[in-house]
Formats: structure tokens, sequence, C-alpha cells
């Protein structure tokens, strides 16, 4: 997204019905910019630049958007005109919107196909530095009962082990699971030691009697299904 700078300009320079709050209550939350949203929780700028050039500044220091919601206290401290009290605010407002859609998806949530899963999975773990192994527990219906995180860490089928995977869905009662796990590279192509895992996996819930349904290996806003590209 392309960010328009108001180097100069104040608040109160802007003709009012243009004014990111009155905007907001005129036309919704949606209408609004990201660096218009941001200066809303700013309040105000510094004697230097207005809250539009702060929000812009804001978002410049951070490549992404999704960047954000992982900056700590210190890093938003060291944007100029960011002090305490506005990191804080910004903070507080992104964890509530976390916590809100981590809600909205952990309600029983259904899945129908690899689209759903991807879906589910992806806003959290396509931003992670780290592979990340992930486990779906599901019950007859296909409604999400419990995630877990098992394994944080390069996937090894001697690190990713049937026993600790199974233990947890036999816990919870599941009918079925479906796995997936992150590149922090963004391409989501299977590896050897994927397939592997895999396999070993599919293999143990035949005997036990809880279906793997998938395994989604989650990149850069992208994702492939490794039970749709036949690779079990």
């Amino acid at each position: 997204m392309t960010l328009t700078p108001f180097p100069e300009l104040k608040i109160r320079d802007v003709h009012e019905a243009d004014r990111p709050r009155e905007r907001l209550i005129r036309q919704g939350a949606q209408s609004l910019s990201n660096q218009e949203l941001l200066a809303i929780l700013l309040r105000t700028g510094t004697k230097e630049d207005s809250v539009l050039a702060l929000a812009n500044r804001i978002l410049m220091n951070f490549e992404k958007l999704h960047a954000l919601r992982d900056a700590t206290i210190e890093e938003m401290t060291s944007v100029k005109g960011v002090g305490e009290v506005k990191a804080v605010q910004i903070l507080a407002a992104i964890e509530l919107g976390r916590r809100l859609a981590q809600k909205e998806m952990n309600e029983r949530f259904t899945i129908r196909s690899p689209d759903d899963a991807a879906h589910f999975l992806m806003p959290e773990m396509s931003v992670l530095t780290q592979e990340h192994f992930v486990v779906l527990f599901l019950n007859t219906k296909n409604q999400v009962l419990h995630k877990k995180t098992i394994f944080i860490g390069s996937l090894n089928a001697s690190i990713v082990h049937p026993r600790e995977v199974y233990r947890e869905a036999v816990k919870r009662s599941a009918a079925s699971i479906i796995c997936a796990h992150n590149h922090p590279s963004g391409v989501p192509t299977p590896s050897p030691e994927d397939i592997d895992v895999t396999t070993r996996l599919m293999e143990a819930g035949l005997i036990i009697g809880i279906d793997l349904i998938d395994h989604i290996i989650i990149g850069d806003h992208q994702f492939i299904s490794m039970k749709e590209k036949g690779y079990f």
C-alpha cells in the first residue's frame, strides 16, 4: 500500500469532513487507510510533526503492517515522536485486535477444505520467523477442538514423533487431525523431511484410528496441501 506523506499538514488544516476521526464516524473504519487509523490511535502529533506525519513515520519504520504486531515497547519508542504512552496505546490496540481475531477463529471453526485450514492458520503462521509444527484436533464434524504447537525449529522425523501428536489427539478425543508447519523462507514447497514426517504420521494414524486429513505447508501468503498434491 502506498503511504501518502503529510509532512507539514496539521489536523486543524484539514477540512473537518476529511479528518480521520470524522471520516470514521461518517463512513466507517473500513474506509480509512492504515495511516489514518493509526493517527486516530495516536491522537496527537509532536511540535514538529502532525499526527498524520507521525503515523506515516511509524508505518515506514516497520516494513510490513503485520510487523507492528510483534513490535516491542523499545522498538516503538525508537521511532522519533513516539513516547511510551503512544507506544502502549498502539500495542494495546493491536493486542485487542489479535485476541478478537483469534476468538473468532477458535469458536468451533469448521474445516471443509485445505483452503479452510490455511485460512485458519495463515494469519498467525505466515509471519513466524522460525518453523512451527502445529496440529489441529478435529471432531467428527471437522470442527476444530484444539490447536497446539508441538515443536518449534527445523522439521525432522526424529524430533516430530507421532507419539507426541497422537497422545494429544487421544487426550482431546479427536476424530482426526490436520498438521501444519510454516516455511520462513516464504516458499511452501515440501522438503524430503516434510514428506518423511507426513508419511510416519499417516501410518501411525491408520494404526491408532485417528486420520491425518492433511498436512498444510504455509509460506508467505501461500500454502500447499500435501494431500491435494498427492504426497499421501
